[in-house]
């Protein structure tokens, strides 16, 4: 399908989230809310997104700069909230010309799947309609506007709550506020549009009933999952429709092979990836942009944020952020692995251990209450419990450099910044201030004094 177009209502004010954040840029399941919107179009293909902004403007386009510039995104400020009729107009100087079709979507609506949209616009195309609406059956339909059709089932117009007939208030059928229209037609129906109500303020809706009397066909895709069209105004909402998303997401995992313990205590991010036979165990959390591989075990009370994970990898009672850990790695129980790390094949950290911003080769292990900051450690490395990278000054951060087979005892300090060379024993207690030369014994302790003991 060619010249098909997409524009984002994303201007209102969002008084009811009480919060200084754009209501479009809160989180659901993990993605601002324009974020869910700005992906399910971007499955249509479309040739150009328009996204309306209003309130928040400068957040709103930051945002919007971190998408792919393959989206062809133009913004359009309504400075002035008259409506969603007035919404749309805003984008007419930048739209005006094009022929083809236009996919309206609200930036709070992030539950509407990508395969109901391409459902709208082929129904849209197929029927020759000038608008389709995409409408919902709900068993409770107060606040929303109405579906009224004739006698013949042909939509003839929406009506509001406030507007609507004791009669017409019985309709189920409602407005999801999603629609296709021919470009063309639709600046023609917009410029009769009035504020002519309480509000003064322009509908969109009222082009439907516009389109009509000027003899334009219109029509409505109706769907029966209500959750789908389910806007997003308050905080409790917000709340409500993450958790539908994140079991959409528990079943999909499910689906594709991956066991999932206890899916009421689990909460995994939208675009997180997990591989065949992986187990995720009661009280984790996966978190944004990650990536785990085949037959790992994750949890129980673990939390993994925007990191890749490698195949055959265990990670227990443990904090993972911004990191990259390979294959057969073995993290916790309570380890703490910041941003920035790199963990190679069949490292093992744990028992209350933090990494920050290091790389740990292969098979070297953390194992107990140490702290590597700022660090490279080489491969088969052994720290011993109580190790610590004095990687702080006061002023900057400095780095250490333990190259591969060195075996650091027990409650070492080692004051960056400082180079320890291959196969280095450090004798347990040791505070190493200076480099080490490879195949070395170094012990930098104050000698053991023993004195008889002075009674009082």
């Amino acid at each position: 399908m060619n010249n098909i177009y997409g524009v984002i209502l994303g201007a209102g004010e969002g008084t009811r989230m009480k919060s200084c954040l754009p209501k479009v840029l809160h989180k659901v399941a993990g993605k601002e809310l324009i974020s869910h919107v700005i992906d399910c179009l971007n499955h249509v293909k479309l040739q150009k997104l328009f996204v309306v902004i209003g309130s928040g403007s400068d957040l709103v386009l930051k945002h919007l700069k971190r998408f792919d510039e393959n989206l062809n995104i133009t913004t359009a400020l309504q400075e002035k909230r008259l409506g969603s009729g007035h919404a749309l107009l805003q984008i007419k100087k930048y739209a005006e010309g094009l022929k083809g079709h236009l996919i309206v979507m609200c930036g709070d609506t992030p539950l509407v799947r990508q395969e109901t949209i391409k459902q709208l616009l082929q129904y849209h195309i197929k029927n020759k309609n000038f608008a389709t609406i995409l409408s919902g059956i709900v068993n409770e339909p107060f606040g929303y506007g109405r579906i009224v059709r004739d006698s013949n089932g042909n939509v003839s117009c929406i009506i509001e709550e406030k507007s609507a007939s004791q009669e017409q208030k019985q309709i189920k059928e409602i407005n999801s506020g999603i629609y296709c229209f021919d470009l063309e037609t639709l600046w023609q129906a917009l410029s009769k549009v009035k504020n002519d109500n309480n509000k003064k303020e322009y509908y969109l809706t009222d082009v439907i009933s516009i389109l009509n009397k000027s003899g334009y066909k219109t029509d409505a895709l109706s769907i029966t999952n209500e959750e789908e069209i389910l806007g997003i105004n308050d905080r409790k909402q917000l709340a409500y429709a993450s958790k539908i998303l994140r079991n959409r997401k528990l079943d999909k995992l499910m689906s594709d092979g991956i066991t999932i313990i206890d899916p009421t205590t689990t909460y995994i991010d939208n675009d997180v990836i997990i591989g065949q036979d992986t187990v995720i165990k009661p009280n984790t959390s996966i978190e944004g942009k990650v990536k785990i591989g085949k037959n790992c075990q994750i949890g129980p009370n673990t939390c993994i944020c925007n990191s890749l994970i490698g195949d055959d990898t265990i990670i227990l009672y443990s904090y993972v952020d911004g990191s990259n850990i390979k294959n057969n790695v073995k993290i916790g129980p309570f380890s703490h692995i910041r941003p920035d790390s790199i963990l190679k094949d069949n490292v093992k950290v744990g028992n209350f251990s933090e990494v920050k911003k290091s790389v740990i080769d292969k098979g070297s292990k953390v194992n107990h209450l140490s702290y590597i900051g700022d660090a490279i450690i080489g491969k088969d490395v052994n720290i011993g419990a109580g190790t610590i990278t004095c990687n702080y000054d006061g002023n900057n951060k400095h780095q250490t450099i333990i190259q591969d087979e060195v075996f650091v005892g027990s409650n070492v300090n080692l004051v960056a910044p400082v180079k320890i060379g291959k196969k280095v024993l450090i004798a347990a207690g040791s505070t190493i201030t200076e480099n080490v030369l490879p195949n070395k014994l170094t012990i930098a302790r104050a000698r053991q004094i023993i004195k008889v003991r002075k009674k009082k």
